[in-house]
């Protein structure tokens, strides 16, 4: 991607980056049962408890909290997440918010992959 092609980010959204890293791993360090790794930036944290996190895993800055949701599809569309974390700082969350729970029409899970995500039902194999 060219720079005149790459989305602009934020003013201080390096700073709400950082500080939503921060409390995900903070967060994830108090809860998680699991392994905790760093793939390709993303810190992983497996084995969190069901309500401490949204849908099949939350991104949180460059945290990814889950309880075994770690595919490498699913890995690779929270990378995604962790990009807009990078471009929006904490202007996200209610950016997140204004474009709707629906994960088919939310600009969000859009970009970071719906299949990858596991939005879109699997063909079936015969």
């Amino acid at each position: 991607m060219s720079g005149a092609e790459r989305p602009k980010r934020l003013p201080f959204a390096g700073l709400g980056h950082a500080y939503a890293t921060c409390v995900g791993f903070v967060w994830g360090t108090i809860w998680s049962t699991g392994r905790v790794e760093r793939i390709d930036g993303l810190w992983v944290f497996r084995g969190m408890p069901r309500w401490s996190f949204g849908r099949g895993g939350s991104c949180v800055g460059s945290c990814y909290l889950t309880d075994a949701n770690v595919s490498p599809r699913v890995l690779r569309h929270e990378r995604v997440h962790r990009e807009q974390w990078r471009r929006y700082g904490l202007a996200l969350p209610l950016l997140y918010l204004l474009a709707g729970r629906d994960p088919l029409r939310n600009r969000f899970e859009i970009e970071a992959g719906l299949a990858d995500g596991g939005y879109l039902p699997r063909p079936r194999r015969r």
